[in-house]
């Protein structure tokens, strides 16, 4: 179960209750929390203590962590993924979560578009990346490099 836009780790409960109401017992299945807002960052250590793992939702966080809007004329070209501000938010999302055991995964664009983006995940030491069936090969054979590396 992926949990979206969970703003601060106090929203969590009333999910959870819902979630137990209808059956979907958090304590029978992993729930998950998008990581796509700079708080989801900040407070990592405690989303971690609420949540089974995180998936990164790149899109949202490459434009709330600048506050651009990537669908606004003017503010477009500053959309990037590879923007320090994000990069160095995953990473620190990646070594948070697993300094309490919690996996990471990545579904935004950014691993299908931008080769190096992958590079970067696998150095980072995430856990799972999401990709687009038409680079599923080409990412496959990138993190088999980078595993046959060591």
């Amino acid at each position: 179960m992926m949990v979206p836009f969970c703003r601060t780790p106090e929203e969590d409960e009333p999910v959870l209750e819902i979630m137990d109401e209808h059956g979907l017992s958090s304590d029978e299945m992993d729930v998950y929390v998008m990581a796509e807002l700079p708080s989801n960052i900040v407070l990592a250590d405690r989303f971690s203590e609420l949540f089974d793992g995180f998936s990164i939702g790149s899109n949202d966080l490459t434009q709330l962590t600048p506050g651009v809007d990537r669908n606004s004329e003017q503010l477009a070209p500053l959309f990037d993924e590879t923007d320090d501000a994000v990069t160095r938010s995953i990473g620190s999302l990646i070594e948070e979560a697993h300094r309490h055991d919690r996996p990471v995964g990545i579904c935004g664009d950014a691993p299908s578009t931008i080769p190096e983006y992958t590079v970067f995940l696998l150095e980072a030491d995430i856990d799972s990346i999401s990709v687009s069936s038409d680079v599923a090969v080409e990412t496959i054979l990138t993190v088999a490099e980078h595993e046959s590396r060591g």
